[in-house]
């Protein structure tokens, strides 16, 4: 494991809890509808989509960098009666296994580019014919703080990592919630794309 690993479960340590405990609500609003099938579930935290994927029906792969993030993550899937794979992995640095997905879910997956391109590719070739690829983040023009800019992206960029892809979402989107400690307005880039097969 990287150095960010160690930063993550530091930063994990010094709370309970970090998040919601609340599934991602753009992960609601593109997959709640979908077909249940595989899923992986990219940089999971403490779990709350990996969670709420598998009460729906997906068989859901969940990978963090995180060791303490992901012992809180199998304790509230075990609360919650569902069967998750949890994994220790740096996606960056080893990509997923090519076409296993049927759904891949990366939530504010926040990287410098390189390597964001390259490892976003990775995250593509792990959907499966038929299946999507969801991609949300903070969208760079209205992020709180405006720390770690080089981490943020556009829409258009994720879109044009994958020329020949349906774009079935394509959005930027404002929502009220939690961050880092206080309700805020924030705005989300959503891209929902379709790998034909």
């Amino acid at each position: 494991m990287t150095s960010d690993a160690a930063d993550w479960d530091a930063m994990y340590a010094e709370r309970g809890s970090i998040w919601s405990g609340e599934p991602n609500a753009q992960l609601v609003a593109e997959v709640t509808t979908m077909t249940p099938g595989t899923a992986l579930d990219v940089g999971c935290g403490e779990g709350a989509d990996a969670v709420w994927l598998a009460q729906r029906g997906w068989d859901v792969t969940a990978v963090d960098l995180s060791g303490v993030a992901l012992e809180r993550a199998r304790g509230h899937a075990s609360a919650a009666g569902v069967e998750i794979a949890f994994e220790r992995a740096d996606l960056v640095a080893a990509p997923p296994p090519p076409g296993g997905y049927d759904l891949v879910s990366a939530q504010f997956f926040h990287l410098p580019d390189p390597p964001r391109s390259q490892a976003y590719r990775g995250l593509g070739a792990a959907v499966a014919p038929g299946g999507h690829l969801l991609v949300v983040g903070h969208y760079p023009s209205a992020h709180i703080g405006k720390d770690h800019p080089e981490r943020l992206f556009t829409i258009d960029e994720v879109v044009a990592l994958f020329p020949g892809w349906q774009v079935v979402t394509a959005e930027i989107r404002e929502r009220t919630a939690m961050h880092h400690g206080e309700l805020s307005d924030l705005v989300d880039g959503v891209v929902l794309l379709r790998r034909d097969g």
